[in-house]
């Protein structure tokens, strides 16, 4: 994969898929944005068991809706969300597997929102498909101290302009 997408450069990993799907030409003669998400292919993420068909992607402010696909068993690991963040479940269900709220599970048809700062790490016991809205790319916290996005990228550096105030 590589090249652009709305006259946005794509970046490698997740974020590229991102933006392959999901990114709103800059020419558009309407306000109303039509995406079919029954046509598109699923994405595979840096996570295992898990991918994504993204609906919506502001390459600027990190805002994204997401459909995500979990397989049975698959685990988000470590991350936190650095602005409210909005999930619906559709099918399966979503669990903390680890923070403060471990134990919560959000089965089909709930819905289930994250403050600012949140942590934890979910899992999708039975597998699961949910609708996600962010609006800010999460940050991942790997073994090795980095903070990163769910590309890979630092998050910092790609992401830091939209903190706010």
């Amino acid at each position: 994969m590589g090249g652009t997408a709305g006259g946005v450069p794509a970046d490698p990993g997740f974020v590229e898929v991102w933006l392959l799907d999901a990114v709103t030409p800059q020419t558009a003669d309407t306000h109303s944005h039509l995406v079919r998400p029954a046509s598109m292919e699923w994405q595979k993420t840096r996570f295992p068991g898990c991918e994504a068909k993204t609906l919506l992607f502001d390459p600027k402010t990190g805002l994204m809706t997401a459909l995500m696909k979990f397989a049975p068993g698959a685990v988000l690991p470590d991350h936190e969300h650095v602005n409210i963040e909005q999930t619906y479940v559709l099918e399966g269900s979503l669990v903390d597997k680890e923070g403060p709220a471990q134990g919560i599970e959000c089965k089909a048809g709930e819905f289930i929102w994250r403050e600012e700062g949140s942590r934890h790490v979910a899992w999708c016991p039975q597998g699961g498909l949910m609708l996600a809205i962010f609006q800010v790319p999460n940050k991942f916290f790997e073994a090795d101290g980095r903070v990163i996005d769910a590309a890979g990228q630092d998050w910092d550096e790609t992401w830091g302009h939209t903190r706010k105030g």
